[in-house]
């Protein structure tokens, strides 16, 4: 067995540990965190993490009415021009916590004395060392290259801090571990109908709201491991143009949990049929599913802010199988490192 599909397997045990290793400390970085003085967050990641960003935009403004904007790096590292913070908690994003650009941002955010937090698997990293708070992933060795652990904890952190005062909530997510496990299992024993798109050149991921980042890390997976050439968008840009590229032979991934929006979902999937693209579902209702080409099937009853734990695990399942159908090394793609050091 490959190392990503050892760690993709290994997910529920790393939620798991995760939720029972910060749950207690939670409340407490988030009472430092936003500060009475705190009108927004500012969120500095690459890669995977911008990924998790993506959703930290989505629920904090919904559940805890809170404005995310993202940094630009190369303001503080390449035009020497940081911008002044305002009422901003800065939060860095990193599974190494090792990239000296977003270390520099939190770096700035300390030195104009803002509230600063590291999401981190590395509490001793260059980030976790800048930040006043540090969120550790808790998701032990990941050895491929390739996020699997690293980011769906990630994304439970974010779900984390978001119910620091909600209890009701953090039941709810406390029950993800067993659901996790569910649709890995769920996933993998559907990844035979995939074998069709062995050949496929690129396509489309869709998704809206709180799967929006969901829909990024699916295409970076299937282009990291698989090579082929994946673009994602919102189901609302999706329509401003991008569709026109979409035809036979260019697949699009369409994401579309039950919850807030599925219905402008299912017009996309209307828009993307009658342009002859092929769609793959990744839903938990079975009329969406029922009008695509190939269904993956997600686990019921998991609430929609809480669905891309779930959502994520067909797109890695896919990102494997199509990698393993070229005769990719899943492992260590061509290109690729572990840990990027940008500035």
């Amino acid at each position: 067995m490959s190392w990503v599909e050892a760690e993709l397997r290994e997910q529920p045990v790393a939620l798991e540990r995760f939720l029972t290793a910060e749950s207690a400390h939670a409340p407490g970085i988030v009472r430092a965190l936003l500060r009475e003085d705190v009108r927004y967050l500012l969120i500095v990641s690459r890669g995977s993490s911008s990924n998790v960003a993506r959703y930290m935009q989505y629920l904090f403004g919904t559940f805890n009415r809170l404005p995310v904007a993202f940094a630009t790096p190369s303001l503080y590292t390449v035009y020497d021009a940081p911008p002044e913070l305002g009422p901003a908690a800065v939060i860095g994003i990193s599974q190494s916590g090792a990239s000296p650009d977003v270390v520099a941002v939190l770096d700035e955010a300390r030195k104009q004395r803002r509230p600063t937090l590291a999401i981190t698997n590395d509490a001793e990293s260059p980030l976790a060392l800048a930040a006043d708070s540090v969120l550790q992933l808790h998701a032990g060795e990941e050895r491929a290259v390739a996020a699997t652990k690293t980011y769906l904890n990630s994304i439970a952190a974010v779900a984390l801090l978001s119910t620091a005062a909600a209890p009701q909530r953090l039941d709810d997510l406390r029950a993800m571990p067993e659901k996790v496990g569910e649709q890995i299992e769920r996933s993998l024993a559907a990844a035979g109908v995939l074998d069709g798109y062995r050949e496929v050149e690129g396509g489309s991921v869709v998704a809206r709201g709180v799967n929006y980042g969901a829909a990024f890390e699916i295409a970076l997976k299937i282009r990291e491991l698989s090579g082929a050439q994946f673009e994602a968008f919102s189901s609302a840009d999706l329509l401003h143009g991008p569709i026109a590229a979409l035809k036979s032979g260019r697949p699009a991934i369409v994401i579309a949990p039950a919850g807030r929006t599925l219905t402008s979902m299912s017009v996309a999937l209307e828009k993307v049929r009658e342009r002859g693209a092929e769609v793959i579902a990744i839903s938990d209702d079975e009329r969406f599913l029922s009008e695509s080409d190939t269904a993956l099937r997600l686990v019921p009853g998991v609430p929609e802010w809480l669905s891309p734990l779930l959502t994520v695990v067909p797109g890695q399942v896919a990102a494997v199988r199509l990698a393993t159908l070229r005769d990719a090394n899943v492992d260590s793609p061509v290109g690729l490192t572990k840990i990027t050091l940008t500035h």
